[in-house]
């Protein structure tokens, strides 16, 4: 019959649990969706339409989505 190490069945227990189940976020990440001063936040009704766009607001048309090298999704300028 084989004999349990309890020394070292003890000490794995107690590395797998001082190992698991801790996460933290990074400092400074912003949210995705910031709604400037005086503005109420509108949640989006369609899905991304690609990469690197991202939800944000326009001064005249409002909350639409937004991607950085092509402008506004739907034709905002």
């Amino acid at each position: 019959m084989k004999k349990l190490n309890i020394p070292l069945l003890v000490t794995a227990t107690i590395l797998a649990t001082a190992l698991t189940g801790c996460v933290v976020a990074p400092v400074g990440v912003r949210p995705l969706y910031v709604a400037p001063a005086g503005v109420v936040y509108v949640a989006p009704t369609y899905a991304t339409p690609g990469y690197g766009y991202g939800w944000a607001y326009h001064n005249v048309y409002g909350w639409g989505w937004h991607h950085p090298s092509y402008g506004w999704h739907r034709g905002w300028r």
